[in-house]
């Protein structure tokens, strides 16, 4: 069980991921992914990543907002016009 505060620096750290300051921008500003394509879908997470986030996601568990957060900030390309590839 996941006992510490749904924040994104923790789900970061939950996912394994760099979760400094910078290095959160810099996975979202380098891993934007296109209007149709799922958070869950995106095809750089490992099974384990992938896992956590549609589950919590579905749980809508505490988790769920940071995580549809994430989503949100992985797809403002595209949202904004500018979404590549």
């Amino acid at each position: 069980m996941i006992t510490v505060d749904p924040t994104m620096t923790n789900l970061f750290l939950q996912l394994g991921l760099d979760a400094s300051e910078q290095g959160i921008a810099q996975f979202i500003k380098s891993h934007q992914l296109p209007t149709e394509v799922a958070l869950g879908d995106a095809p750089y997470w490992s099974d384990a990543q992938r896992t956590f986030l549609v589950e919590q996601l579905k749980a809508d568990a505490p988790w769920a907002m940071v995580v549809d957060q994430f989503s949100e900030a992985l797809h403002s390309d595209a949202e904004h016009g500018g979404a590549r590839g």
